[in-house]
């Protein structure tokens, strides 16, 4: 067993693809792919499950990987002390449902971060992708809400996949709309309020179960529905046809506009906002510091840290 293996290992991981690993990695992908499979033939463990999709990581490829990446950790420590080696690239993924607050906080940790030269990667994905990304390892982290009517499903698939669910703060819910709908300046609203106006929700893929939902409340009817893949589609729909959406209710005018408003949603229901972690995995110092400015920004908006 190589160094050079376990970083092969570890890049096909966080691509997902023997092919576009093979490119990253500057080797032919017949080189990559016999590489890995001596490794398999090594240890005698399959690290990788082919299919024509893709591939995907093992039971035993994760826990394998886990040990990896500290080997590869240490050893980079190890090769800056006593080889003046220049530091690597500071890598960083996070996947997340769509709040602006997630994106809000990794522009702060650009802005300070004091690196050469770094790899961010931010994927405003849908919920059981997320849940995929962290746990084969292609996000550190994974910002999504709980709530009592998804909560029992998205912990079992958690504790399936080996991964701890932080919570950062409780939000009543909040609907989005535009400064100039007619209910923009009410004190709170209804559903059946908004039930002239197109409810916006943004698709779930094949996993389109209404546990997966980034909207609390899905279980409620609506008479015009608009399902939607991006943030960017959504906010605009929401000044163009008079739209809504049900979210926490965190807006950031730098990002947002000014011209959308939250409007508290009048419900017993409340999210509770957290990231999720891979019980194999160590975080990063890049990691950190994000979690730091995420915590400090939700403080900033007035709410209470619960993790």
């Amino acid at each position: 067993m190589t160094l050079t293996q376990l970083r092969y290992v570890t890049r096909v991981a966080e691509c997902g693809s023997i092919t576009e690993a093979a490119r990253q990695l500057y080797i032919s992908q017949p080189s990559l792919s016999a590489a890995v499979r001596d490794l398999e033939t090594e240890l005698g463990i399959q690290i990788f499950n082919r299919s024509a999709r893709g591939i995907s990581l093992t039971p035993d490829g994760s826990e394998f990987l886990s040990y990896a990446r500290q080997i590869l950790e240490q050893t980079e420590l190890v090769e800056q002390r006593y080889s003046h080696a220049r530091p690597s690239k500071r890598l960083f993924a996070i996947s997340s449902q769509h709040y602006a607050f997630v994106v809000l906080a990794f522009v702060r940790l650009l802005e300070g971060s004091d690196a050469d030269e770094y790899e961010m990667t931010l994927r405003e994905s849908r919920t059981y992708e997320i849940i995929e990304d962290v746990a084969g390892y292609r996000s550190e982290l994974g910002v999504i809400y709980l709530s009592s009517f998804n909560e029992k499903v998205l912990r079992k698939l958690m504790r399936e996949n080996r991964l701890t669910y932080t919570p950062l703060f409780n939000a009543r819910p909040h609907v989005f709309v535009s400064a100039s709908h007619p209910l923009a300046n009410a004190k709170s609203v209804r559903l059946e309020d908004l039930d002239d106006y197109p409810y916006l929700c943004y698709e779930q893929g094949t996993h389109n179960s209404l546990y997966f939902s980034e909207e609390l409340l899905p279980f409620e009817s609506h008479r015009k529905t608009i399902v939607l893949t991006d943030r960017a589609t959504l906010f605009n729909l929401l000044r163009g046809v008079n739209g809504y959406t049900i979210s926490s209710g965190v807006l950031n005018s730098d990002l947002n506009g000014v011209d959308i408003v939250s409007v508290p949603l009048e419900t017993d229901e409340t999210m509770q906002l957290g990231f999720l972690t891979n019980d194999r995995a160590r975080l990063s110092p890049m990691a950190k510091r994000y979690l730091d400015e995420l915590r400090s920004l939700i403080a900033d908006n007035g709410f209470e840290i619960l993790g």
